[in-house]
């Protein structure tokens, strides 16, 4: 019994946070899917699966930042947000994979086969976005809660803090020390 306590102890936080990513994607697939659904006869499948994603990338941001990952310290918003955003276009080629190859190259068509296409991209882009968003976006865990999890990177510096002299909220980018710096 220790040993799994010892384990789940060791990967705590990257349970904590893919559950939390899991939520998080899952509001996000209910607006792609209602959206990309909703406007795919007006727009065609790939304008809707794209103005689908632009939205649900904007609600996944807000989500994963906030609550997801926010044991995590990203770089800044700016820096953020446009890697965020950049991640989230490669997902979008993921989908566009998808539809091409069962709508243009197998030529399967139809609603059911739509919505097997979205499950299959959303799936895919799920494991590419749990993996590069930990890797590029929200990078350093702060000591205390990576010295638990087995997880732990270069601690981090705290550097001034340039929202709050503007009066936003953002509680202010950090950066890695060099190792053996600290």
């Amino acid at each position: 019994m220790s040993s799994i306590r010892d384990l789940y102890q060791r990967f705590r936080q990257l349970i904590h946070e893919g559950a939390k990513f899991l939520v998080v994607g899952a509001i996000g697939t209910v607006v792609t899917f209602g959206v990309a659904n909703g406007l795919r006869h007006s727009l065609g499948e790939y304008g809707a699966i794209t103005v689908a994603t632009i939205i649900a990338t904007i609600v996944t941001f807000v989500g994963n930042g906030y609550w997801a990952f926010k044991s995590r310290q990203g770089q800044g918003t700016a820096r953020d947000t446009v890697v965020f955003f950049v991640l989230n276009g490669i997902g979008l080629l993921i989908y566009y994979l998808c539809i091409w190859l069962f709508k243009d190259v197998a030529g399967l068509k139809g609603a059911a086969w739509y919505n097997f296409e979205l499950v299959l991209g959303t799936g895919l882009g799920t494991l590419f976005r749990f993996w590069s968003y930990r890797k590029w976006v929200w990078t350093a865990a702060p000591a205390s809660a990576s010295s638990s999890s087995g997880l732990a990177g270069p601690p981090t510096e705290r550097l001034p803090d340039e929202d709050a002299t503007r009066g936003g909220s953002w509680s202010g980018p950090t950066r890695r020390t060099p190792a053996g710096r600290g």
